[in-house]
């Protein structure tokens, strides 16, 4: 494993910190379903509840931190839940809301170097002010390179990657407002590719993002780059450790499920 064994030791951690606490405080929903647990059993219901909470709790919270982890094993700055002041002027938000007008239309095609310098030419000095798109998933810093990610789920719709490219829009312009000469770049990463062993080719991407220059990273590209080493393999490694770990554990957890339903009419 060509992770550094204190990265490892600190992912595997957190994710059994994580799951244990829920294993521990987790209880069924309460809410009378009387169609779900009649046909699908109030125990498989209470599991598939249970999953759901996890899941949850990975889009929430989880990935981030193992992200920080792993840029801050590869010796470079991360932060999860980062602030970004800044103010982007009112020329800037025309010129911002016109390029992102040109890319839903397919009157321009996505450049995202070129985007940023548009920003960076027109952007005026604001105040260090928080703005409602001021909370950054993970920012990671590499070098004099200053990354901007927000973290999505698997599948979003079309209006969520229109709304989320707008972001990423006005993230250069809340941060070019403080300093202009700064190096900056925002992605949208997707921590796993439900279509593997096909690629992420969702229709929704087309026109709208430069996926030539890593404006999406998806699973292994994003944990690969942030980690700054091809560790994927390893990472999934960990996972899978952490999971026979706590698999008597869990399935106790499931038992308890099992046993809350038999008495189910």
């Amino acid at each position: 494993m060509s992770l550094p064994s204190k990265t490892v030791s600190e992912i595997a951690e957190l994710l059994i910190t994580t799951a244990r606490e829920k294993l521990r405080n987790y209880k069924p929903e309460t809410n009378h379903m009387p169609f779900h647990h009649r046909l699908l059993g109030k125990d498989r219901y209470a599991m598939f509840s249970f999953i759901h909470s996890m899941n949850t709790t990975f889009g929430m919270s989880i990935w981030e931190q193992v992200a920080v982890i792993l840029a801050k094993g590869a010796g470079n700055y991360a932060e999860r839940q980062y602030k970004m002041l800044g103010e982007v002027d009112d020329e800037t938000e025309e010129l911002i809301r016109d390029i992102h007008y040109k890319l839903r239309k397919g009157e321009a095609a996505a450049n995202k170097i070129y985007e940023i310098e548009q920003i960076r030419k027109k952007i005026s000095r604001g105040e260090a002010k928080e703005d409602p798109d001021s909370t950054v998933d993970l920012f990671m810093k590499i070098g004099d390179e200053e990354n901007y990610f927000d973290i999505t789920s698997a599948k979003p719709n079309m209006k969520e990657f229109v709304a989320l490219k707008l972001k990423l829009l006005r993230w250069p312009g809340l941060r070019l407002s403080q300093d202009e000469n700064i190096k900056v770049y925002t992605r949208l990463a997707i921590p796993y590719n439900p279509y593997h062993p096909e690629p992420y080719e969702r229709w929704t991407l087309k026109g709208l993002y430069d996926l030539e220059n890593g404006e999406i990273l998806v699973g292994e590209e994003f944990w690969n780059s942030v980690a700054c080493d091809d560790i994927y393999e390893d990472l999934l490694e960990v996972f899978q450790e952490v999971g026979e770990t706590l698999r008597d554990e869990t399935d106790k957890k499931f038992v308890e499920f099992r046993m809350s339903g038999e008495h189910y009419p």
